[in-house]
């Protein structure tokens, strides 16, 4: 029943998210993948403020490794944190990312947690609407 986790009792929020950022959230900041290099989205979206970006993804890997777990399940497990609660949507295509995700369900995150991954964040300009 963990995957029957993912989805039951949870609310669609009314503003869209990239639940892993484009991939910025799940790997190391000089890190890449030709996905990212060729979404020209993406780019806009996350290219404008990369020094806040990069700060927060820091602080990501440093509560991950402290916790023991990936900068995926932090991430998600952040989202489901919130009220209302959010169902990401998971593009995955390998079985290792669907794993992460549905591990993020289990994951409780403390008040002082949420603050440090939050408090550095600067919103992003709305892409792709006119």
């Amino acid at each position: 029943m963990r995957n029957g986790a993912l989805v039951q009792g949870y609310k669609r929020r009314p503003d869209s998210v990239q639940s892993l950022a484009a991939g910025r959230l799940s790997r190391a900041w000089n890190e890449s993948t030709a996905r990212y290099e060729t979404d020209a989205l993406a780019q806009n979206k996350y290219g404008a403020n990369k020094e806040a970006d990069k700060r927060i993804v820091d602080r990501l890997s440093e509560l991950a490794e402290k916790r023991g777990l990936t900068r995926t399940q932090i991430a998600l497990a952040r989202l489901l944190h919130k009220e209302p609660v959010v169902s990401p949507i998971i593009g995955s295509y390998r079985m290792s990312h669907l794993e992460d995700a549905v591990d993020a369900v289990s994951v409780r995150l403390s008040p002082e947690e949420m603050t440090f991954l939050e408090e550095l964040y600067i919103p992003h300009p709305i892409q792709g609407h006119h």
